[in-house]
């Protein structure tokens, strides 16, 4: 089934009829901001789908991209979009892999304060959700150490924006590896995460998880790391089996000597991680706390109104 796609303003019939300005900012200078975005269940419920548009929206205002987005008007939006898909239907198990993007549009950078008004690009696609093999999940899988570094004196990180190319040419060469995610360090050697995800290991019981954008003490340096909205899930699904979280700077000797390491994002939930390298991560199979978690992400999902 092709996607269904909306943009500034309507449908389209068809894919390669979706098109934006030579000149779009996002174009020009990689302007923009971007939501994936999971949809499943016969009413195709958007998962979270206001945590994801704020995310965005206070992106768009600290990065000085736009002040005027209307989160409820964008909510309403992509969950439209997905029921014009029809690409959850009776199927509980169905489920659709959603995008949202918001570039510059005709922004002109360097005559705007980026506080007055703006005409951004609004894109939403919805099409068929990615499969992923059982195997992954039921096996596990390996990583690689990233060649390149987040650096915490970047204000751009710790944002969801459209400048991915680094992240994706990572994620490419940890796949000619035979590895399914690629592990990204700070400059000083502490982790992020995963090149499209986020990172948690498993110590003594508890979770720890590197600090996030928006998580640090005031006055503290910039965290160069994704606050994931699947992420803040597990934390709460976490909590709620009693299982502590620590966030905080992540030494990658951490990760190492872990007694379970996973990934998580909207596309594939929760990823075991049972070698990082040639390094086997405990016993190099999925453990306890990352099964129990990933199953009550899923109850989460399929049951959260």
């Amino acid at each position: 089934m092709p996607p269904t796609v909306w943009i500034n303003g309507g449908f389209v019939e068809s894919p390669a009829d979706a098109s934006i300005s030579a000149f779009d900012a996002g174009v020009q200078h990689s302007v923009g901001l971007f939501e994936t975005l999971l949809a499943c269940g016969p009413e195709g419920r958007v998962f979270r789908v206001e945590k994801h548009i704020e995310r965005l929206a206070r992106s768009a205002q600290e990065l000085g991209l736009t002040e005027s987005l209307q989160t409820r008007a964008l909510a309403e939006l992509v969950e439209s979009v997905v029921a014009r898909s029809e690409l959850t239907g009776e199927d509980t198990d169905r489920r659709a892999r959603v995008r949202l993007t918001v570039t510059g549009g005709d922004l002109n950078m360097l005559a705007t304060s980026g506080r007055g008004p703006s005409d951004p690009t609004v894109m939403v696609h919805a099409q068929p959700a990615t499969g992923y093999p059982a195997e992954m999940f039921e096996k596990g899988v390996s990583a690689s150490i990233a060649d390149a570094k987040a650096n915490p004196l970047d204000p751009f990180t710790g944002h969801k924006t459209v400048n991915y190319w680094w992240r994706l040419r990572e994620l490419q060469v940890a796949s000619g590896k035979g590895a399914g995610e690629a592990i990204v360090l700070q400059v000083t050697n502490h982790v992020t995460g995963g090149a499209v995800s986020n990172l948690f290991a498993v110590m003594d019981g508890a979770l720890v998880t590197p600090l996030a954008h928006g998580e640090e003490e005031p006055g503290a340096i910039h965290a160069p790391v994704l606050p994931g909205v699947t992420r803040g899930a597990i934390i709460e699904c976490a909590e709620r089996a009693g299982i502590g979280c620590d966030r905080r700077l992540v030494p990658i000797a951490d990760v190492l000597d872990a007694d379970e390491v996973f990934l998580t994002n909207s596309s594939w939930g929760v990823l075991p991680v049972v070698k990082i390298e040639a390094k086997p991560i405990a016993g190099g199979v999925p453990g306890p706390v990352t099964t129990k978690l990933r199953d009550a992400l899923e109850t989460l999902i399929r049951e959260e109104p």
